[in-house]
């Protein structure tokens, strides 16, 4: 079985954070990501408040964070991970490339969007309902589509689609945005966006592709069609936690717990970024829990405590 100080379970940033300073510590570790390292930074189209960098793309920082990682030979490995089996003071990671025996383990699994369940929703995904405006975007080029939240990434994702989109909705079942301030004037300036307030998302409608929404309002009870190409949904998150099966105490919604230095409730795992419970979930936030998880794994693995 091939072994591992460390084993780094997520490319996203609290992942490639946690590697560029276990690797510094002189750690031997790999990183397992299924999909393209990032997470959700890749489908985030402009970043403005990650210190140092006024203005990037998602992309562009994932890039960067990746090449740092890879400067100090941070080993990055396609795999996706099955299960996590603590064994004697230590841990084997059981993944789809095999099983790697580790002396810690990181998880920054990250956070998935959330699905409203409401009808249409499965029936049009990829036909009209998307969770991602940079990827889905440009297909709605002099359209009317609709932006489902009222939170940071509804609002900021709404004025982004407006480069492309005639007209945004956004639909809210308050009468105020949750976004910050900034976010919320940038929507109430533009031309292109109108809210639709104090209402939920009863049904996506259409035959093969998107044609319209039906809204409640949640104050009348009153029903609203409205004619929409595209419907962008922005929810919120959860957490991604199936590696995790019924291991460490979780929060309400599945929230990973740790203490300040990111251990789990089992000792030798440690939990970084949105995966675990934390009052912020931002890019810089992820970036520090992933450095702080990989010091405490280092003093773990060498001292036995973090």
């Amino acid at each position: 079985m091939e072994e591992r100080e460390l084993v780094i379970i997520g490319g996203g940033p609290a992942g490639m954070a946690a590697a560029v300073y276990g690797k510094r510590a002189g750690l031997d570790l790999v990183v397992l990501e299924k999909g393209i390292c990032g997470g959700q930074i890749l489908i985030t189209s402009e970043i403005e408040n990650y210190i140092g960098q006024k203005h990037i793309s998602g992309p562009e920082l994932a890039k960067s964070f990746r090449e740092h990682a890879e400067y100090f030979n941070a080993e990055f490995r396609k795999s996706t991970v099955k299960a996590i089996v603590p064994r004697d003071g230590a841990f084997t990671v059981v993944s789809s490339e095999g099983e790697i025996a580790a002396k810690a383990v990181i998880v920054a699994t990250g956070a998935a969007f959330r699905r409203l369940g409401v009808k249409g929703e499965k029936e049009f995904t990829g036909a009209g309902v998307s969770y991602c405006a940079v990827c889905d975007g440009a297909f709605y080029q002099d359209s009317v589509i609709a932006v489902i939240g009222g939170g940071n990434t509804a609002v900021e994702e709404a004025c982004y689609l407006t480069q492309f989109a005639s007209k945004v909705y956004i639909v809210h079942r308050r009468d105020e945005f949750r976004a910050d301030k900034m976010a919320c004037e940038r929507a109430a300036c533009n031309d292109k966006v109108e809210p639709v307030w104090n209402s939920v998302l009863e049904s996506i409608n259409g035959s093969e592709l998107v044609e319209s929404i039906t809204v409640k309002n949640v104050k009348s009870g009153e029903l609203k069609d409205i004619e929409v190409e595209g419907v962008f949904v922005f929810v919120g998150v959860l957490p991604i936690t199936k590696c995790l099966g019924e291991l460490c105490e979780r929060e309400e919604g599945g929230w990973v717990k740790t203490d300040a230095k990111m251990q789990t409730s089992i000792p030798g795992l440690f939990a970084a970024g949105d995966v675990r419970v934390t009052p912020l979930r931002q890019v810089i936030t992820a970036v520090s829990d992933g450095a702080i998880a990989a010091m405490s794994a280092y003093h773990w693995i060498t001292a036995g405590q973090c």
